[in-house]
């Protein structure tokens, strides 16, 4: 029992994943109705953009930082938690 049950593990991660995939990719990509996408086309129209003034200045690495602070907090947070049941 416990050898099926390893061996349905994998393909239930990749099931998961493949469902969680089609999930966001039906939520993210907008459906239309034939009708619809005349007027759709109708409404793409080619307007100026607006300029924005720059916020982040050459050489800034602000962002970056506080992505690896956060990504390290990920990792090192698990490992602190069971740091005592790994010393056992």
């Amino acid at each position: 029992m416990r050898k099926a049950a390893r061996a349905l593990q994998p393909i239930a991660v990749i099931g998961i994943g493949l469902v969680l995939a089609l999930a966001s990719a039906a939520v993210s990509r907008p459906v239309f109705a034939p009708n619809e996408l005349r007027a759709a086309a109708l409404s793409l129209q080619a307007t100026p953009t607006a300029t924005l003034p720059v916020a982040s200045e050459i050489g800034s690495t602000d962002g970056i930082m506080l992505m690896s602070v956060i990504i390290v907090l990920i990792v090192i947070a698990p490992i602190l938690v069971r740091r005592k049941s790994w010393t056992r």
